[in-house]
């Protein structure tokens, strides 16, 4: 039990405590066709050559290119070679095979002429070249990837492209993590589920909603709780069921200086506080430690706070788990075209729309700052990440994480 860092600490310090709380995950074997947005448990190498012979780029004629020099040439037709053939071909002197694309490149041939440079006398089953032939039209066995070659490392997201190449390699079972089973807990008396009838004091919950998505898209299971009110004893006991039930507990809101803040309190005299408050704007009072020895983060309740929060402090440590860079967050480098209020000595996120003057990308905000109003983020096109020591004035630059 322990009553955490009274103080604001720097988000890269909160990082590396978050990070001394690990999980040992599990790993299982999936399909192929269900590997999409799960995370490589271990290395692949490929299982073949790609491409695994010689084949023809495109649709034409295959052919020695000593022979097609100094055009236009004659020659023979001698076969037609699709895609899929298994036969041995060959291509004698003054000789051209008709070749589709994808099909095995013929004994003989070293070059191909796309059909559209070419004269087709059917009658004479002949073929005139009115230009030299092309041998990189032909691709090489192993050009893309050889035998064994590791391509994916552990800890590869796998994105549709990245599915594809592993079916391109031959593999149709992956090797992924289990995903991280995350208990989503949002408390508040106020709080009522999007479909109910709204009474006077009452709004609808949206960071379960918003939260979960974040999980599944970091590739990670997540596991929606009912809204609990603000009771110690009801939060005990969602709190003890879903760290029997996940591997990790994310909550949001209650975690602020409040007398009806429950998380923060039930987390001081019954949990254990590793870090209470960092400093980022919006979302500064977030908590992380363990209840029952289960890692939890409890974020803010504002709905942009918690977003942001997710963002920039629980992604890297879920990134970490599973040894994955990815998915990634993309970083532009933006110029300000307004001022931006900014706290010293906290990163400042604000939501901020892009445009290009024909030079450079410029940042300007179009919606109410405040963290309360989570379309400013939904409708947002990016969050500066304004340093503890920046200004935010116009005509300023900074980095800015696109959403």
């Amino acid at each position: 039990m322990g009553s955490g860092t009274p103080y604001f600490i720097p988000l890269n310090e909160a990082i590396e405590i978050s990070l001394n709380r690990s999980l040992t995950l599990k790993t299982e074997i999936v399909p192929l066709e269900k590997s999409y947005n799960r995370i490589l448990s271990s290395s692949l190498s490929a299982l073949t050559n790609d491409p695994p012979f010689d084949n023809s780029a495109m649709d034409g004629f295959a052919v020695k290119y000593n022979e097609t020099l100094n055009p236009p040439n004659k020659f023979s037709i001698s076969n037609i070679i699709a895609a899929g053939n298994k036969f041995d071909n060959i291509v004698k002197n003054r000789e051209a095979a008709r070749i589709m694309t994808g099909a095995p490149i013929p004994n003989g041939a070293d070059s191909i002429i796309p059909i559209e440079d070419c004269e087709v006398d059917n009658e004479n089953n002949t073929v005139t070249l009115n230009q030299e032939s092309k041998p990189h039209f032909i691709r090489k066995k192993g050009e893309n990837f050889t035998e064994n070659q590791i391509l994916l490392e552990e800890g590869t997201y796998l994105t549709p492209e990245k599915v594809s190449l592993c079916a391109a390699m031959g593999h149709d079972k992956i090797p992924v993590f289990k995903p991280i089973k995350v208990a989503i807990i949002s408390t508040g008396d106020e709080l009522r589920l999007p479909g109910e009838k709204l009474e006077r004091g009452e709004i609808y919950e949206s960071n379960t909603f918003g939260l979960s998505s974040l999980v599944s898209w970091l590739g990670h299971e997540p596991i929606r709780f009912p809204s609990v009110v603000d009771n110690l004893q009801k939060l005990r006991e969602t709190l003890d069921s879903a760290s029997k039930s996940c591997d990790v507990i994310i909550t949001s809101g209650g975690v602020s200086m409040g007398e009806r803040d429950f998380v923060r309190k039930i987390m001081e005299e019954e949990g254990n506080i590793d870090f209470w408050r960092i400093k980022v704007r919006p979302g500064s009072p977030p908590l992380f430690g363990t209840w029952n020895k289960t890692p939890i983060f409890g974020l803010p309740g504002n709905p942009v706070s918690s977003h942001v929060v997710f963002r920039v402090l629980c992604a890297p440590w879920f990134r970490a788990q599973t040894k994955s860079s990815q998915p990634q967050e993309t970083k532009i480098r933006v110029k300000l075209d307004q001022d931006i209020k900014t706290v010293t000595g906290f990163i400042t996120l604000r939501r901020i729309h892009l445009f290009n003057d024909g030079e450079q990308i410029l940042a300007t905000t179009k919606h109410h700052q405040g963290s309360g109003n989570i379309a400013s983020i939904a409708l947002g096109e990016a969050l500066t990440l304004l340093g503890p020591n920046d200004s935010g004035k116009k005509g300023d630059f900074c980095d800015a994480l696109l959403l």
